[in-house]
């Protein structure tokens, strides 16, 4: 039986490559995001999997937005919160603006799909919760105090709602990768490059020895642990934070 699965932040990165993977193994997939282009530039290129794509716009940070949409569903056995927005500034130069945003999609927006989904989850006795957080989410990094609160936050959220979850049927868990090369990762190296006058190779290289890898992660290596994580396999496993890296933090 397909599962109905949720993916906020669908539309690029991270969030396609979970949709993508999910499709293939022919799971009816709900893509969220708030760039209706986008989305539907992913519809279209996904189109032929052995699971249904849709898409839907929505703000994971609007509250009445997220009732709308999870209110009109039958089901979710499966919720990847994955939207997410990065700033960067000394702690000093941090506005507040920019802590409220990162803090309001990152974490409340897990929040509210999280409590729209759980009810639903907890009646059928089962399903499966993920978070895409971040290694900020495990230490701090420097110049990103927003970014990195926010991921602690959501952690923290996903730990607490594991812990009421603890033998339901239903499993709440996160993966923390370090730099990924999405788009998000390629504006923080722009960044970088601005104010650095390094190249955008040395940008990328600077980001890149931050995890003894010493590469940027594939989007698909992220989608691949959260696939895991939802599966039946992994059924055992709740309320972990887990860390892709290549080693940096060992937990």
């Amino acid at each position: 039986m397909s599962r109905a699965v949720v993916v906020t932040g669908g539309s690029r990165g991270i969030g396609r490559a979970v949709v993508a993977r999910f499709a293939a193994l022919g799971d009816d997939v709900l893509a969220l995001g708030r760039d209706a282009a986008a989305l539907a530039v992913l519809a279209d290129e996904l189109d032929g999997l052995d699971g249904a794509v849709r898409t839907a716009v929505c703000d994971v940070a609007d509250e009445a937005q997220v009732a709308d949409v999870f209110g009109a569903l039958d089901r979710v056995d499966v919720l990847v919160n994955n939207a997410g927005v990065s700033e960067s500034a000394p702690l000093h130069r941090t506005t507040l603006e920019s802590w409220e945003r990162q803090l309001r999609v990152n974490a409340t927006g897990a929040f509210l799909c999280t409590r729209a989904a759980i009810a639903g989850m907890r009646a059928r006795e089962t399903g499966a919760i993920v978070t895409v957080a971040s290694t900020a989410g495990r230490v701090g990094v420097p110049y990103t105090a927003a970014y990195t609160a926010s991921k602690h936050a959501a952690i923290g959220l996903m730990r607490a709602t594991a812990a009421e979850l603890a033998g339901s049927g239903v499993t709440a868990n996160a993966v923390c990768p370090t730099f990924v090369d999405t788009d998000m990762t390629r504006a923080s190296i722009d960044r970088i490059a601005e104010r650095t006058g390094r190249s955008a190779d040395e940008g990328e290289a600077a980001l890149a020895a931050m995890a003894p890898l010493g590469r940027l992660l594939d989007a698909d290596e992220v989608a691949a642990a959260v696939l895991w994580l939802a599966s039946p396999e992994a059924r055992s496993v709740n309320g972990q934070a887990l860390v892709l890296d290549g080693g940096g933090i060992q937990t």
